[in-house]
């Protein structure tokens, strides 16, 4: 009994002393700290001054990063804002009522600088573009250029072949936007006609600026320097959104023409403006 009550006269002992008191468990170690890893994908950051592959149908010199893609849908409805009056334009919602061209692009970076375009429209006109980036600019050269070759054919690349071949200089004025020149040497841009030239130079004139965050004006132009008169020198212009990867554009054009073979035949062009937009959505 002894033995019993001395034991138990030391447990109480034990149980108040400050050193046995209950310990809190020791903190977790820290996370290891993990260094950013170099994947060797230099083009993947956003650009603000070049948002998009396109102004509003000319390339810019944004690249692509390899192995990404990037898809545009493009609209150009075909009914002329001026027919008609002005009621007329309104029963017609504007134009969105009519018919339209419709164009779908897909692009694949092939490697670093180099992408590749599909694009095909709804009058099943297909056109291929090969874009690669020559010179990009930096804080010891002013300017960026690219190489592009495009042919075109029409009834699903069947028949009457249109090939592009040119440059693509670029200015950007540092986040606020960009500026383009781009002299396009046209063969066949007529080439279902018999008395047409075999060729004509064209020079794309284009520029996208920020007004405010995230909206953008936007504009071409690219008269004829030679070659058959195919009617309006093509012009545009467009308001545009971008949210994410996602860019929307609503343009106005004095035709309908989406691919560069079209733009040197001045393709639905009478002298008419047309309302348009285009969505595109970069998957990176």
């Amino acid at each position: 009994m002894v033995t019993v009550r001395a034991l138990a006269a030391l447990l109480c002992v034990l149980a108040a002393s400050p050193a046995l008191a209950q310990v809190p468990p020791p903190a977790p170690p820290p996370p290891p700290v993990v260094e950013p890893v170099d994947r060797g994908e230099p083009d993947l950051p956003f650009v603000p001054a070049e948002p998009d592959f396109t102004l509003i149908n000319l390339p810019t010199t944004l690249r692509l990063p390899a192995g990404r893609w990037g898809f545009r849908v493009s609209h150009r409805f075909t009914r002329a804002l001026g027919q008609g009056d002005f009621g007329d334009l309104a029963s017609d919602f504007f134009g969105f009522d009519s018919g339209a061209i419709v164009g779908l692009e897909l692009r694949y970076g092939i490697r670093p600088g180099l992408q590749l375009a599909l694009l095909r429209t709804s009058d099943r006109t297909i056109q291929f573009l090969g874009q690669l980036s020559v010179l990009q600019q930096d804080a010891g050269r002013p300017i960026g250029l690219d190489a592009i070759a495009v042919v075109q054919g029409f009834d699903n690349f069947t028949e009457d072949y249109t090939t592009t071949l040119g440059l693509v200089a670029s200015r950007r004025l540092a986040d606020r936007g960009a500026v383009y020149v781009q002299p396009l040497f046209v063969l066949e841009p007529l080439p279902e006609s018999a008395t047409a030239d075999d060729s004509a130079l064209l020079l794309g004139i284009g520029a996208r600026v920020l007004l405010g965050k995230s909206t953008y004006a936007v504009g071409e132009y690219v008269p004829r320097l030679s070659g058959t008169d195919t009617g309006d020198n093509h012009l545009s212009f467009a308001i545009e959104r971008r949210k994410g990867g996602h860019s929307f554009q609503i343009n106005v054009s004095n035709s309908f023409a989406t691919t560069l073979g079209q733009i040197a035949r001045s393709y639905g062009g009478s002298g008419e403006w047309h309302i348009g937009f285009n969505i595109a959505r970069k998957f990176y």
